[in-house]
């Protein structure tokens, strides 16, 4: 069987992935808050652990492996959106998990095995606060249940900080009902037309963190195999979650592995709505850029790596995907190739597995190429439309055929010729013929060229 070697941020070391049972592989990652679309950076962990699962199925068998991403709809920023808008919370939650699906679904990712919501799970929430109160690790406080940090002496060692490091360099102003400054909300007391549920506290809503820690336990257990998330989660987040879970349930690990892919990057730049280079996954797919090529893009960096998303980028990501499915069309799909299996093996090396890609279409290799790319999630028989539909490139047409009325009359070609050059280097054929002039996208179709041209 294939070794597969994942990088734990909890250890900090490279490990071979030991499955606590090959026939039931156990996997959380954590999902949006559904209040908004999903932008750029939202989308790398859903394909980079799209890729995991992938990998996980292709070794140990469809059927030995449940993943779990959840839905948070129950948080402030719903709350807020919901009395910026007036429209009812339900509606909204719902309307963000479609545009969620839509989006991903756009991306190749496959579906994880349960979406679980949070509201499904607040009784397993509430049941979990009461055994961490028992035991000795929460406690009430004006309407609220926090957990006791200091009870935990474990606590920091996932993101590698130092509780009283913390403490010194926190900035905020501490709730007066808490016992440590670190101390975090497990229950919250709701008021008005907040959501809120009834609990042994008095009507409330969870903290953020307990709902993982619940969904989690309900579905694959104490301890399962890998927990997944953005590098942004490890702390306070994933810090939180391992506290109290462990402290419930008494066991010396939440998850045997944990995973954190890096930030994503816009030309260089952190992407932020300030510098104008914030956009979602919608915004780029109604700019006409395929969800497949946004994929590969995502997939030509390391997850461990921050992803800078480029135009040029985009035009590669385009170029070669042409290039790949015009080599395998009408071809049937052989067994993915080990060379590719070996880079996503060594810790998801994506990177490593497209350039293994590209040694398959340089060999010729067609039925192994399209195996092996639609093992990562590329060359799907349902992803390739925007390829059947190409751009439009009427507008150049028209013009290269009114320069070419024109030298025929001047006799001079040469402003022709220069256009013909652009396109050619663009990745255009140029087909003239006395019925007019037609342009066809090539294997090396360049998207940004032919927008410089427009």
């Amino acid at each position: 069987m294939v070794e597969i070697r994942l990088t734990n941020s909890r250890t900090r070391k490279k490990e071979p992935f030991a499955p606590i049972d090959a026939a039931d592989l156990r996997v959380y990652a954590c999902g949006p808050t559904v209040y908004d679309r999903a932008h750029l950076g939202n989308a790398r962990p859903v394909v980079v652990f799209d890729v995991l699962f992938r990998l996980l199925r292709q070794v140990y068998g469809e059927d030995a492996v449940t993943y779990v991403r959840n839905f948070t709809d129950v948080d402030d920023k719903i709350n807020a959106r919901a009395a910026e808008t007036g429209r009812p919370i339900r509606d909204i939650t719902e309307e963000t998990i479609g545009w969620y699906h839509d989006d991903m679904d756009a991306l190749g990712a496959l579906r994880p095995t349960h979406e679980p919501r949070a509201t499904d799970y607040i009784a397993q929430m509430i049941a979990m606060i009461e055994e961490l109160i028992e035991k000795g690790f929460a406690y009430e406080a004006d309407g609220h249940v926090l957990f006791e940090v200091r009870k935990f002496p474990d606590y920091g060692q996932l993101s590698g900080r130092s509780l009283d490091d913390m403490i010194a360099g926190a900035r905020v102003e501490v709730a007066p009902y808490k016992r440590d400054p670190m101390d975090f909300v497990l229950w919250k007391p709701s008021e008005g037309d907040l959501p809120g549920w009834n609990s042994p506290w008095g009507r409330g809503r969870p903290g953020w963190h307990i709902e993982c820690s619940a969904m989690s336990a309900e579905l694959l257990g104490d301890v399962f195999d890998i927990h997944a998330g953005g590098i942004d989660l490890q702390f306070p987040h994933h810090e939180n979650e391992i506290a109290q879970s462990r402290c419930a349930h008494g066991t010396r690990v939440m998850a045997n592995t944990w995973l954190h892919n890096e930030m994503v990057q816009v030309e260089g730049k952190k992407m932020s709505k300030s510098l104008g280079n914030f956009f979602t996954v919608r915004d780029l797919l109604d700019q006409g850029i395929p969800g497949e090529v946004i994929r590969f893009v995502l997939l030509m960096t390391h997850y461990r790596k921050p992803m800078d998303w480029t135009a040029e980028k985009a035009a590669e990501a385009e170029a070669t995907l042409r290039k790949w499915r015009a080599l395998t069309d009408g071809v049937e799909a052989d067994t993915p190739s080990p060379a590719v299996i070996a880079a996503l093996a060594d810790d998801l090396n994506t990177a490593g597995a497209i350039a293994a890609l590209h040694d398959l279409a340089r060999a010729g290799d067609a039925a192994g190429l399209k195996a092996s790319a639609q093992m990562i999630g590329l060359l799907g028989d349902g992803m390739g439309g925007w390829l059947a539909e190409g751009p439009d490139l009427t507008p150049l047409a028209v013009r290269f055929a009114a320069l070419r009325e024109a030298a025929k009359a001047s006799k001079d070609f040469s402003a022709v010729d220069a256009m013909k050059q652009q396109l050619l280097a663009a990745g255009i054929e140029v087909r003239m013929s006395a019925a007019g002039v037609e342009l066809i996208p090539g294997p090396g179709f360049d998207a940004v060229a032919v927008e410089a041209m427009s």
